[in-house]
């Protein structure tokens, strides 16, 4: 095969200086072709393709660090937030009762049915159960009074200095005379001190 008058199997390849022009121009363009075709087979396709997916993950991981950057612009804010969580955490327990207060608590208890003009049929304290760092105690009552009765009682109850919830509350109707029935379980509530122990 000649190539402008020169055939290139007379061509010298240990003396390629002495190859004309053309030739040289050719074989040098050649050479750039084959480390392009083989940059691109062994390295720059895998990178063309790791860009393609990091292109991908962009708006993800922009998003993330906008979160990011707006909970440490937030970062004293929420310190802040986090203080009073404790404190108010502080203030509940001190609303939790000891166990040597659960007595006068269920005196209370009592006393506030009575001052709502209520008649107790059933005030049985239950066996106190264990819960993570508190203690409750279930007390199921029946009280006999009206309507607007129960409604102070609950009221009473409710502004106790210590928490006391009230459960599955149930009203009948008590007879003829206008009287109903209430059946409820209150439940009181202390703190389990460093050793976790609880009154039965």
């Amino acid at each position: 095969m000649k190539v402008q008058g020169v055939e290139l199997s007379e061509l010298d390849l240990n003396n390629t200086g002495s190859w004309p022009p053309v030739i040289k121009f050719l074989a040098a363009l050649l050479v750039c072709a084959a480390v392009v075709a083989a940059g691109w087979y062994f390295s720059w396709q895998d990178q063309q393709q790791q860009l393609v997916r990091v292109e991908a993950q962009e708006p993800q991981l922009r998003g993330e660090f906008e979160t990011k950057q707006g909970r440490a612009a937030n970062l004293g804010a929420y310190e802040e937030l986090l203080d009073e969580m404790e404190r108010s955490l502080e203030a509940r327990l001190r609303e939790l009762p000891s166990r040597v207060e659960v007595p006068p608590l269920l005196v209370d208890i009592s006393q506030a049915g009575l001052g709502a003009g209520l008649e107790f049929e059933l005030f049985r304290p239950g066996s106190s159960v264990r819960r993570d760092f508190y203690a409750e105690m279930p007390i199921q009552i029946r009280v006999r009074g009206r309507f607007h009765e129960f409604g102070r009682f609950v009221s009473d109850v409710a502004n106790l200095p210590r928490i006391v919830t009230l459960h599955d509350v149930e009203i009948r109707r008590g007879g003829d005379n206008g009287e109903l029935t209430m059946s409820a379980t209150a439940r009181t509530y202390w703190y389990l001190d460093d050793e976790g122990e609880d009154e039965s």
